[in-house]
């Protein structure tokens, strides 16, 4: 599909001059009084939506998102315009130089070898543009402490391994005896009756390591562990219709009696699975 540049321009320019609108003395009081701190969290908000959309397949409802998202970008730069700092013809600017000078295999007469090389030179490029602006050019400086823990132990990894600061690739035997360490370390800590601040910290390191661990065996952390969420929840919907269905109150029930539930909505979510698979 062709996209009619010159349509799609007004329709930018009309989505703008709408947010403006909202924004103006007698316009809605809501979105007068937001700040660029207010708006933090619809930003992330709108981001999961679009993920679970995503997710679900479900493309009018991906459609729908996309714009979800795209509205606090302008609302961003709407309330930056009103301040004299810059406007969506900036945001939009720095989008287009950036993805041309980050892709110089593509706009220039580099040459690479797949992704890898592709990632590899984005980050050198990340690195020396920190330095033209004297900024941290740690490799590590463009990960956002704001991210969820997971999400950020992989990246910061992924960060070192493009380095060669990682372990061998291929093999996860040495990362899976790293998370096995710090297991043990865990447990030392717990059974030697050690103060919250240190078992704290060797849960944290356990955490970082299965982390590594997802890196290596090429899973996403996050929607790894969004996936276990999902199932424990859809399974543990059914041990709650089983207490419902009982008449029953949860406290009447042994935890052998619940377990016995939960096994149960194992085997029913199981045979659901393999029917879907027929």
């Amino acid at each position: 599909m062709n996209i009619n540049q010159a349509a799609a321009g007004d329709k930018f320019i009309k989505l703008v001059e709408v947010m403006k609108r909202l924004r103006a003395p007698d316009g809605c009081p809501w979105d007068r009084e937001q700040d660029f701190l207010s708006l933090r969290r619809y930003i992330i908000e709108e981001a999961y939506e679009l993920i679970e959309a995503i997710e679900n397949n479900n493309r009018d409802n991906i459609c729908e998102e996309c714009g979800d998202l795209m509205l606090q970008v302008v609302f961003v730069s709407c309330m930056a315009e009103e301040l004299g700092e810059f406007d969506i013809c900036a945001v939009l600017d720095h989008l287009t130089e950036k993805l041309i000078r980050r892709h110089p295999h593509v706009f220039g007469d580099t040459e690479v070898n797949g992704s890898e090389d592709v990632l590899r030179n984005w980050e050198q490029i990340k690195v020396g543009e920190r330095q033209k602006k004297k900024e941290d050019s740690s490799l590590l400086a463009g990960v956002p402490r704001g991210i969820p823990g997971l999400l950020r132990a992989y990246r910061i990894q992924e960060r070192a391994g493009k380095v060669g600061f990682d372990w061998p690739k291929g093999d996860p035997t040495p990362v899976l005896a790293k998370v096995d360490e710090e297991l043990s370390e865990l447990k030392e800590n717990i059974n030697s009756n050690a103060g919250k601040e240190y078992i704290e910290e060797e849960l944290g390191d356990l955490l970082f390591a299965v982390a590594n661990l997802s890196r290596h065996l090429k899973a996403d952390p996050e929607i790894t562990l969004h996936k276990a969420c999902v199932k424990f929840t859809d399974r543990f919907r059914l041990v709650e219709k089983e207490v419902l269905e009982s008449g029953k109150l949860w406290s009447e029930f042994s935890l052998e009696e619940l377990d016995g539930f939960w096994e149960k909505a194992k085997r029913q979510a199981g045979n659901r699975q393999a029917i879907g698979k027929q």
